[in-house]
């Protein structure tokens, strides 16, 4: 029985980057033997087993046969008689075919430190066409990797185009798609991932309603903006459809099964953001609006996805082109008329003098008296 690091791992070490998950291959044993030295099976599929003592997973190397369309559609293989090599070529790329031996030497069969020098996502064989996930796979580790330089190879970009050509992306379970979308938004770069899906021609049949929408390359600037500014997902997320309709944003999220937190990001942004076009600098001189705007997004009860949406404005007016210091003044009045209007009670003498809707006007009449006497509003940001 010999036991090898392969996959992600051993890419991440090559690059000097933080492994955060390792994987081992085991070949020459059957899966009587593992249990023997106390592995638990975990695969349903093919054979998996936890390390009983670091938990990592082993597997035991394995073929795989492509029997019918879409991604699931594989059996595997697997015998003590298959060769690493064997289980490495049935990989996606060739920078994630690699492996190290427990005395340190890289096996590399398929060319891939070579493609890891040359910052190049190379598929390893034919077979990456038997599989429509690995599209989103690439799309994914362009998304990670760009800050590296690395690229789609130009033979892997035109058999992804082949692959959608003859369907294969359509064939893929929403589930799975937003899993890898998901991981894509949280990369560097995220909006290299929509880049390489773009260009091979799946982003039309994976997010037709964005890759339809009037301006594409503005949302990918917003969320390349998001990104850069530390944004968790569901802003990322929010920046890259803001310009939708809402009708297109529920669609694209119903058909994902997209988590509710993204999509009423989203929805909100949309309708703030783009719509009412230079509202938010109109409201923050204007009272009245400014408490609308508030109301609207239910700031007060919802303070935090106000903060998310604020997050959101900031990086579409940056990838429409208005400069950092008028947007910065708007979102410091913004936030500074909430918290204002939100630090406003009512004393035990007005709520025991008046009764349900009477209270809730009172309230809101209290906190149009806070915004217009407080400092932050000044003149309109237009």
């Amino acid at each position: 029985m010999q036991v090898y690091l392969v996959g992600g791992a051993v890419r991440d070490e090559l690059l000097g980057c933080v492994v955060k998950e390792r994987d081992w291959v085991v070949v020459g044993a059957e899966p009587a033997e593992l249990e023997r030295l106390g592995y638990r099976a975990v695969g349903r599929e093919f054979p998996v087993y936890l390390h009983p003592e670091t938990q990592e997973e082993y597997a035991l190397a394995r073929l795989e046969r492509k029997v019918a369309p879409g991604y699931r559609g594989f059996v595997t293989e697997h015998s003590s008689a298959v060769t690493l090599e064997e289980d490495l070529l049935r990989r996606d790329l060739t920078i994630n075919a690699m492996a190290r031996s427990a005395d340190g030497h890289i096996i590399d069969p398929y060319g891939g430190r070579a493609d890891l020098h040359a910052h190049l996502l190379r598929h390893v064989s034919p077979a990456f066409a038997e599989d429509p996930v690995r599209i989103l796979r690439v799309a994914r580790f362009g998304a990670r990797f760009a800050d590296l330089g690395f690229t789609v190879a130009p033979e892997t970009m035109d058999l992804m185009r082949t692959m959608v050509a003859r369907g294969e992306a359509g064939a893929l379970v929403s589930e799975r798609v937003w899993r890898e979308l998901d991981g894509a938004l949280s990369a560097t770069s995220p909006q290299c991932a929509f880049e390489v899906l773009g260009e091979c021609g799946a982003l039309r049949v994976l997010l037709p309603e964005f890759a339809n929408s009037s301006d594409p390359a503005l949302g990918l600037r917003a969320l390349e903006a998001a990104a850069r500014a530390g944004s968790g997902n569901p802003v990322r997320f929010a920046s890259l459809l803001a310009g939708l309709p809402s009708a297109a944003v529920n669609s694209l999220c119903t058909r994902l099964r997209v988590p509710n937190e993204y999509r009423d990001l989203a929805l909100l942004s949309g309708r703030l953001c783009e719509s009412q076009g230079q509202y938010p600098e109109f409201a923050v001189a204007d009272p009245p609006l400014l408490l609308s705007l508030f109301e609207q997004t239910d700031a007060f009860r919802r303070p935090e996805r106000f903060a998310q949406w604020l997050e959101v404005l900031t990086a579409r007016r940056e990838a429409a082109g208005l400069t950092a210091d008028k947007t910065a003044t708007l979102v410091d009045r913004l936030r500074n008329g909430l918290a204002s209007a939100a630090a406003v009670q009512l004393s035990d003498v007005e709520l025991q003098s008046h009764q349900g809707p009477q209270i809730g006007a009172l309230l809101r009449e209290r906190r149009l008296e806070s915004l217009h006497a407080t400092a932050s509003l000044g003149p309109a940001l237009i």
